[in-house]
């Protein structure tokens, strides 16, 4: 990793502690979110990361955040997509406006961002792309209905691009989290039972913490994973087995 230009998207929960781990392996990072007070911070505790205010839910806003990441970068080796919103209701509850909002955000994103990054990495003959998926891409959750239809359009988009851009040397992966505590799930988290409940889910008996997805992404980010495309790699706590 030492050396690679990298760009993650999505500055919070998980995509907090992705960047640290890239330059921890010797990665450059760029670092895009729509919360500059949270690119701020990200950037006080990381040392080395550049942030870059985008909005990325326009496929101009995109393809700008991807060209400007590169440009500061000399290139774009890694691109680590972790933009995602949920708002748990059941489906008869669910607003035609959330939902448009929530397609937008997690997957639109992904199409529009991994497209802009993929065209520079198959001109290049080399590239990592790695998608935060969830483990509602594949289980039924009740009351994540927009969340879960997105994951799972993330998985295939993955899987397409995987199969597109093989032959140029890029691979495309995604990493699905079980349950896992972030400073954006820990409100709901410490709903009265909901820890308790979604614990008793988990085989390994504990929810899963941001530092269990950062050495997955890394290695799916480096030259050890050259072989590994269209794979979604569930980090789960064998939350899948059962």
């Amino acid at each position: 990793m030492r050396g690679r230009k990298a760009l993650v998207a999505g500055a919070g929960g998980i995509g907090a502690a992705v960047p640290a781990g890239l330059a921890r392996a010797g990665a450059r990072v760029v670092v895009a979110d729509v919360d500059e007070d949270r690119l701020e911070s990200l950037a006080a505790d990381v040392p080395g990361i550049s942030p870059l205010a985008a909005d990325l839910t326009s496929p101009e806003g995109c393809r700008s955040c991807v060209g400007e990441a590169a440009s500061l970068l000399g290139g774009l080796d890694v691109f680590v997509h972790a933009v995602g919103v949920n708002d748990r209701r059941p489906v008869l509850e669910t607003p035609d406006e959330l939902w448009r909002d929530v397609v937008r955000i997690n997957l639109d994103s992904a199409f529009w961002t991994g497209k802009a990054a993929g065209a520079l990495m198959v001109e290049a003959g080399h590239g990592r792309i790695v998608y935060l998926s969830s483990v509602s891409g594949l289980l039924a959750h009740a009351d994540h209905a927009p969340y879960a239809a997105t994951k799972g359009g993330v998985n295939q988009l993955c899987r397409v691009m995987a199969r597109e851009w093989a032959a140029s040397g890029v691979t495309v992966n995604a990493v699905a989290p079980g349950y896992t505590e972030t400073g954006l799930t820990r409100g709901h988290l410490d709903r009265d039972g909901v820890r308790e409940s979604l614990t008793a889910l988990v085989p390994a008996g504990r929810l899963g913490t941001v530092e269990d997805l950062v050495g997955p992404i890394v290695f799916l980010c480096s030259a050890q994973a050259s072989f590994v495309t269209g794979h979604v790699l569930y980090v789960d706590g064998g939350r899948t087995l059962v």
